[in-house]
């Protein structure tokens, strides 16, 4: 098992997405991206999203990604408040490990991390020391995105 802090570093490369800040939650059951706005469409006849968000401070790092649609699902946030959100797949690397992961994508503009690492994103290969944060190194930044 990796122990990992409350909050790390992570890269989701399948959306173009080299670095991003996470807050790693074992109270939350499912792992929650910040998108600033999404879109659907059909490819193939399969249902996608598409979506936008910025992974860095003060707007840059604007990212543009789609992916197939997995499931939609209710889900109660932090407040309480219960609302179906769509879910996607996707190859998740944190701590020098690969695991793919269900991610829920949520407007978290008013939360400090755009993204949560819940409890199934973590079982079997990671376990949280909440003392501890950025227990591993900062990936670094790619040039270029795709989609």
């Amino acid at each position: 098992m990796i122990e990992l802090g409350w909050r790390e570093w992570l890269s989701l490369p399948e959306l173009g997405i080299a670095r991003l800040r996470a807050k790693i939650d074992t109270g939350a059951r499912s792992s929650a991206l910040h998108v600033d706005r999404q879109w659907r469409f059909h490819d193939a006849g399969a249902p996608w999203v598409g979506f936008q968000l910025t992974t860095g401070r003060a707007g840059r790092n604007q990212v543009e990604a789609c992916a197939p649609i997995f499931d939609e699902r209710a889900v109660t946030d932090s407040g309480g408040h219960r609302c179906v959100r769509v879910f996607i797949q996707t190859l998740l690397q944190v701590a020098g490990e690969q695991r793919r992961i269900e991610v829920n994508l949520s407007d978290r503009c008013a939360m400090r991390f755009p993204m949560l690492l819940g409890r199934t994103g973590l079982e079997g290969a990671f376990t949280v020391n909440p003392s501890s944060s950025f227990l591993h190194s900062r990936p670094a930044l790619q040039t270029g995105h795709h989609t």
